[in-house]
């Protein structure tokens, strides 16, 4: 499998586009795109800038927008290639379980990816009739850099995180990684405006 992966840290239309022009230049054609972006500024809503606001929601949300919008581009310009897959593209958001679960001190972060999740079903929706399959992936706590630092120590990671997590440990990236891949390939082709 191949894979471009770039980071930024905030949505530039500009270069969303390009990213996806030497995604193209480089590899022909796209069949998944997996919108992974998302940040935390974490503030109080009385105390939260208009600028930590904003960042939130440009990264995690527009960034995703401009990201989806591109891809169902080319899907649809592309169609379906039978010897590839009975989908002609498919879009996998990365959002978190904040996007059901409010999240004090967070506000900006939890409708960020409450906005994910209605705009994979909205766009869901209205690419279905085209064979461009739309889902999302909603974790709960999973190992990553976002989430370790907020273990300061065993006992918070005792006494507060697994208490919430019935199966007694947080998610790790392979596992995000596995359901992702079922959602990319045929095995899941009937699977449409759904979040795991």
């Amino acid at each position: 499998a191949k894979a471009v992966v770039f980071k930024a840290d905030t949505a530039k239309e500009d270069e969303v586009k390009a990213m996806f022009q030497c995604m193209i230049e480089t590899f022909g054609r796209l069949d998944i795109c997996v919108p992974n972006s998302g940040i935390q500024l974490n503030a109080r809503i009385d105390e939260m800038t208009l600028a930590q606001w904003q960042r939130v929601i440009d990264v995690n949300l527009t960034g995703q927008f401009l990201c989806a919008r591109e891809a169902i581009r080319l899907f649809k310009k592309q169609g379906i290639d039978r010897s590839i897959s009975y989908a002609a593209g498919k879009l996998i958001f990365m959002s978190s379980v904040h996007d059901l679960i409010p999240w004090e001190g967070h506000a900006n972060y939890a409708a960020s990816k409450g906005g994910i999740l209605l705009l994979m079903k909205s766009v869901a929706q209205e690419v279905a009739h085209l064979h461009i399959r739309v889902n999302a992936i909603s974790p709960g706590a999973i190992r990553t850099p976002m989430n370790v630092e907020k273990v300061t120590s065993q006992e918070i990671y005792e006494r507060v995180l697994l208490k919430l997590i019935p199966y007694k440990r947080i998610g790790e990236p392979e596992d995000v990684a596995r359901a992702t891949v079922w959602l990319a390939s045929d095995e899941s082709d009937y699977v449409n405006g759904n979040t795991i």
